[in-house]
């Protein structure tokens, strides 16, 4: 008998396995966590045996590119990461899994300029304004935190009409143009500039100005891999990430094990 419910047990286990190593969950991320993501992505495919396929697109915005108009013409994703702002336009779109929401991390706005040059002085607000005055070029990707300087920071400056302004798509084409000699500097999210070539961190913008983003990851309505993007949502969030996420120019927020 114990011989026959061995046999039982053994022809049992694959047909657990299999279902989990086949799942693959589709991700769309923002440029924000992406530097922490791809840190911590190999160990989550290693120990769930879920495999992971990555887009990406700005969190907020116009144009093609943005998560929210991916998802509105149809594009697959299980898991979307993006800033909170972008997130809760997903939300009130009822692109989003109801409850499924979860806060990753934050990172503040900071200067970027081209490798090995010299570094402007950004340690108070006036230093901010004469930097972004004196710039010949400012590149700002036009997502979170590019909508919020071109509408706020800038008119509170009384510099809005004076700084001349890039707007790009994403982030990386922001630091990209600094890399290239394009932009005098560039100001974004700490995190990407940290995930950049070409370009060096000047400093963040001082308290008084700054603008703190953070970084969420949601379930996508609709999915078919909800088991697996939920599992992938707890690892990003847990006390294990942690160190991965903060390496890459975040605080993480969340300690679920």
């Amino acid at each position: 008998m114990a011989i026959a419910l061995s046999m039982i047990t053994l022809s049992s286990a694959p047909l657990v396995w299999p279902i989990e190593a086949s799942a693959q969950v589709k991700v769309l991320i923002s440029g924000g966590f992406s530097g922490a993501y791809e840190r911590l992505l190999p160990e989550f495919e290693r120990t769930s045996g879920i495999k992971v396929t990555t887009g990406s697109g700005s969190s907020q915005g116009d144009g093609p590119q943005t998560i929210k108009a991916q998802l509105a013409r149809g594009v697959p994703a299980d898991v979307v990461i993006l800033s909170r702002e972008g997130l809760s336009e997903l939300i009130a779109a009822s692109r989003i899994a109801i409850g499924t929401d979860k806060d990753l991390a934050r990172t503040g706005l900071g200067v970027a300029v081209r490798a090995h040059g010299q570094k402007p002085d950004v340690s108070t607000v006036e230093a901010v304004k004469q930097t972004l005055l004196r710039a010949n070029v400012v590149a700002i990707p036009g997502s979170t935190g590019g909508i919020w300087l071109t509408t706020n920071l800038f008119p509170r400056l009384g510099i809005a009409e004076q700084v001349r302004v890039k707007l790009t798509g994403r982030g990386t084409q922001a630091t990209g143009m600094v890399a290239a000699g394009d932009a005098d500097l560039a100001v974004l999210p700490i995190s990407e500039i940290l995930h950049a070539s070409g370009v060096d961190f000047a400093g963040a913008l001082p308290a008084e100005i700054q603008f703190v983003q953070t970084f969420s990851a949601a379930v996508v309505a609709g999915s078919t891999e909800i088991e697996g993007a939920r599992r992938l949502i707890e690892f990003l969030a847990s006390a294990e990430a942690s160190e991965g996420i903060r390496t890459s120019g975040l605080e993480p927020l969340a300690t679920s094990r």
